[in-house]
């Protein structure tokens, strides 16, 4: 781990990343891709430091209120969050202004800013999103080894749900010839609709590699299942994009399930929800303080 100052902290669609690289393990991250140029070890966490003075600067410039956005690059609350305190002082930061709060995680560190996001929510908004992967423990610690297992993550939905935090759930990657089976694909469902979810982010059935991330992850399939990377290599060769042989009937599941249920999943619906701020709340909670 190490610390440096960071220049800004917001992109232009409101996002902000406090760390870069993960020690999460996960076998399939894109994030480890030679195209975002990082120029330290994945697992050597850059820590912006300033995060949370960048971020109460910004947001003290802004004309009108917004949802800010982390967790697309790199899990806010990885273990080093837990002393670091820096995703924390950013979320009370968002409260304070009162701007609106979406976090993506894949841990249940998350629950130690239960009270801080319903503040969020009450005043503006707050949505935690959750990645599933697979819904067998076993695999799911092979596949993403350092993060608590997908059991746990289901048991953080349930606690947000019964805490009025509305949520979504990423339901990505599905590894071919591992994870991309119904069996599997209903099990994550019957956890999104237990937990009441908003919606459902899933861009196919399938994964996408590049060059970084195919390295990493050929090297885990050689250690964990013997022979499927030569199986890949046939099949796809250098894609980027690596669609389930079961890519369109899984897919309509997914969405008859969702259609069923009342659950967002086409990706723009979804998107939309998670950007939009609600002014009147907002305005309505300013003018208790008049």
């Amino acid at each position: 781990m190490h610390f440096v100052e960071a220049k800004a902290i917001l992109s232009a669609q409101n996002g902000m990343n406090v760390y870069r690289g993960c020690t999460h393990g996960c076998i399939y991250c894109d994030s480890r891709s030679r195209v975002y140029g990082m120029t330290h070890a994945f697992e050597d966490i850059e820590v912006k430091a300033n995060a949370p003075e960048l971020l109460e600067r910004a947001l003290r410039g802004k004309r009108k209120k917004c949802m800010i956005g982390t967790g697309s690059m790199c899990d806010p609350y990885m273990p080093c969050e837990r002393e670091l305190n820096i995703t924390r002082q950013c979320l009370e930061i968002i409260s304070r202004y009162g701007f609106g709060a979406a976090v993506q995680t894949k841990s249940d560190l998350v629950l130690r800013d239960l009270s801080l996001l319903e503040q969020i929510n009450r005043q503006a908004k707050a949505v935690v999103q959750i990645t599933l992967t697979t819904a067998d423990d076993k695999l799911c610690r092979i596949v993403e080894p350092n993060v608590c297992p997908t059991s746990r993550r289901a048991e953080v939905l349930r606690i947000l749900r019964d805490s009025g935090i509305p949520t979504v759930v990423w339901l990505s990657p599905f590894l071919p010839f591992i994870n991309d089976t119904e069996e599997n694909l209903r099990a994550l469902l019957d956890i999104c609709m237990e937990a009441g979810v908003r919606g459902i982010v899933c861009f196919g059935i399938g994964l996408t590699l590049r060059e970084g991330n195919r390295e990493y992850y050929y090297q885990a399939l050689d250690r964990h299942f013997p022979g499927l990377k030569q199986k890949y290599c046939q099949v796809y060769g250098n894609a980027y994009e690596l669609p389930s042989p079961d890519h369109g009937r899984l897919m309509g599941i997914l969405r008859d399930t969702c259609k069923q249920h009342g659950i967002l999943y086409e990706p723009d619906q979804v998107f939309a929800y998670l950007h939009d701020f609600p002014e009147k709340k907002a305005f309505e909670q300013l003018s208790m303080f008049d």
